[in-house]
């Protein structure tokens, strides 16, 4: 599969507003540190990709993982992106940390992505985080599986 660039050039000021069946998460993108993964989660948001899709993955105190087309987390959006987490200054696996989740091939990542449960720093050699919960923190750690994404809203565009 080819490696997709975004066209979507991030400024470092967007904001995820990423509303769930349990509340709403304000998130805020990492579009310096990690452009291609910002642009890329940019550009399907506004398409509508997220909208409907349900959160797939609930580990407890580690992840809640969603972003998945088909619902099972098999899916992708036909296309992977470059890792940045061996670029990224600021890759680091906090509580309300926004990352995204890969295969086992580095340059995987296309649409899925997951909230830390808490810090989870052995994550941080291999998987890009692009940005951190501002709000709803408590939302996050509601989370469980089979909850609806129901929008995610990008403020602050370019």
């Amino acid at each position: 599969m080819a490696l997709y660039t975004p066209a979507y050039q991030p400024t470092g000021e967007e904001i995820a507003v990423v509303t769930t069946s349990k509340g709403v998460i304000r998130v805020q993108l990492h579009g310096k540190d990690a452009p291609i993964h910002v642009g890329n989660f940019v550009e399907l948001s506004t398409k509508g990709f997220y909208d409907g899709l349900t959160f797939h993955r609930y580990v407890p105190d580690f992840v809640i993982q969603g972003g998945c087309p088909k619902g099972n987390g098999t899916g992708n959006p036909g296309y992977q992106i470059k890792e940045e987490f061996s670029t990224n200054p600021h890759n680091s696996h906090e509580d309300g940390t926004l990352a995204m989740a890969r295969s086992n091939m580095p340059d995987s990542a296309g649409c899925q992505f997951y909230f830390c449960l808490g810090p989870q720093h052995f994550l941080d050699p291999n998987y890009t985080v692009f940005g951190d919960t501002i709000e709803g923190l408590d939302v996050v750690h509601s989370l469980r599986k089979g909850d609806k994404i129901e929008s995610i809203v990008i403020e602050n565009l370019a």
